[in-house]
């Protein structure tokens, strides 16, 4: 099971490191984890991945409510949030490949960012799972660098 936990806090020192240890402590495994202000540079947004059971997802959701810099816990299920992951790949091309690789991005949606001589960097905004396939549909190519930012999500409006 999945559990996609949005986690509003105080913007200050040591807190991300207060949210890891947390995790590390309990045993508990981060699959993804993206930190960024929000609108109130006083206050941060992070959404944290994590894996097991419902059990474990419970005591995750218990234990973070319980620090201190902690303003609000928000639990996701993957149905009603809106979750992307921003990836930046460097891919090797030739002039025999680059229309290859064009084409998987015009498919994909995904886009260049930089061009040169040699190789490109190609940004792709979207699901993990897609993200994954595209990375699958590049290595053919010769990956030369990635990084990915780790999910992000956002509730749906549910009336509408």
């Amino acid at each position: 099971m999945k559990g996609i936990f949005s986690v509003t806090v105080e913007n200050r020192y040591g807190v991300l490191s207060k949210i890891a240890g947390l995790f590390a402590r309990r045993g508990f495994n981060i699959n993804s984890l993206a930190v960024g202000e929000t609108d109130d540079r006083n206050i941060s947004s992070m959404t944290i991945v994590s894996s097991g059971d419902e059990r474990i997802m419970e005591q995750i959701e218990k234990q973070l409510n319980k620090k201190i810099d902690v303003i609000k816990v928000r639990r996701f299920t993957e149905g009603k949030c809106v979750m992307r992951e921003l990836l930046m790949i460097k891919i090797a091309y030739t002039n025999a490949t680059r229309a290859d690789i064009m084409q998987i991005c015009s498919i994909t949606g995904a886009h260049v960012a930089d061009l040169a001589p040699k190789t490109m960097v190609i940004e792709l905004t979207a699901k993990t799972t897609k993200v994954d396939r595209f990375i699958k549909l590049m290595q053919p190519f010769g990956i030369i660098e990635m990084a990915r930012t780790g999910a992000v999500a956002i509730q749906r409006d549910l009336n509408d």
